[in-house]
């Protein structure tokens, strides 16, 4: 090829190239500006909402991924939906069927916070009674106490940073169950959280107490410790043992404690729709000292986590 031809040639080339390049680069920053992007507000109270979900997302990517135990509170902070129920075997031929457990409405409001808007359980009273006695007579069916509970998670790391947690709680009920199913006092329950995790397996532990806003002389301040203990099996199996106790150092208890062991399989996350899951389990709870407030009992849960 002759010297003219092959430089007109070149410089064609070059002018295609720098041609196509300018359509490339055009054409990515149209892209990037039509891309949709995250809604901004100079609203603060908007914003706050807008960014929810990705304010949640990043607070529990900084703890561990376990599931909620059936009786053991998590020190994690979760946001779902849970609905509890209780078949309660009790003392003289008595039986206390539980619906919803005081569970709810969970939200993580603000960083290391969350908040808990219990549901009052339907309580519903039967059994064969045994007459003969006063401790027989079973109160009418009725609602119980609306229950609160804040969370403050003080310390924690994800599987990839330690794989622990370190929660403070403050639980709060109203009395304003119907005769017979309430307390009748408010309760204000302090309690510290922490559990540790090694591969699939973890503990979970809570240690609080109860203080009763009167009525000290019935009620008591009630110590409670329970701890549970789960292994993950195959992404979304996860059996528990737990161990539930309380003491009562004052009140129509004194110096009596009860320990109930736990056994149970609960199943979760499993992925619904976008951020929605399901999770749900059972446990049978076995009284294992004299007196206790009841002799066994069945466990359901169903939470949808988001």
């Amino acid at each position: 090829m002759k010297t003219g031809a092959w430089t007109e040639l070149s410089g064609l080339l070059r002018g295609i190239g720098a041609v196509s390049l300018a359509v490339l680069t055009w054409g990515a920053a149209a892209r990037a500006q039509s891309a949709p992007v995250a809604p901004q507000s100079t609203n603060p109270i908007v914003q706050y909402f807008v960014d929810w979900f990705p304010r949640v997302t990043r607070i529990q990517n900084e703890q561990p991924h376990w599931v909620t135990p059936l009786v053991t509170v998590t020190p994690r902070l979760e946001e779902e939906i849970r609905y509890d129920q209780f078949f309660q075997a009790q003392q003289y031929g008595r039986a206390l069927d539980n619906y919803g457990g005081g569970k709810g409405l969970e939200l993580i409001p603000f960083e290391n916070t969350e908040i808990i808007l219990g549901f009052p359980a339907w309580l519903a009273h039967g059994g064969k009674i045994i007459h003969g006695t006063k401790k027989a007579v079973a109160p009418s069916d009725g609602w119980a106490d609306e229950t609160f509970l804040v969370k403050y998670r003080l310390l924690s790391a994800n599987e990839e940073n330690g794989n622990y947690i370190l929660t403070a709680f403050m639980g709060f009920s109203a009395p304003t169950g119907d005769a017979g199913n309430s307390l009748g006092h408010a309760i204000f329950t302090p309690t510290i959280a922490g559990g540790k995790g090694w591969g699939n397996f973890d503990v979970q532990s809570t240690l609080g107490v109860s203080f009763p806003n009167g009525g000290e002389d019935r009620l008591g301040m009630p110590l409670a410790w329970n701890t549970a203990l789960q292994y993950r099996v195959y992404h979304f199996f996860w059996p528990e043992f737990e161990v539930n106790y309380t003491w009562w150092p004052n009140g129509q208890r004194t110096g009596l404690n009860q320990v109930f062991l736990t056994p149970g399989l609960l199943i979760g996350r499993i992925p619904i729709y976008g951020r929605a899951g399901l999770t749900f389990g059972a446990g049978y709870q076995v009284a294992v000292t004299h007196q206790p407030q009841y002799n066994h009992s069945v466990i359901l849960s169903a939470r949808i986590p988001f």
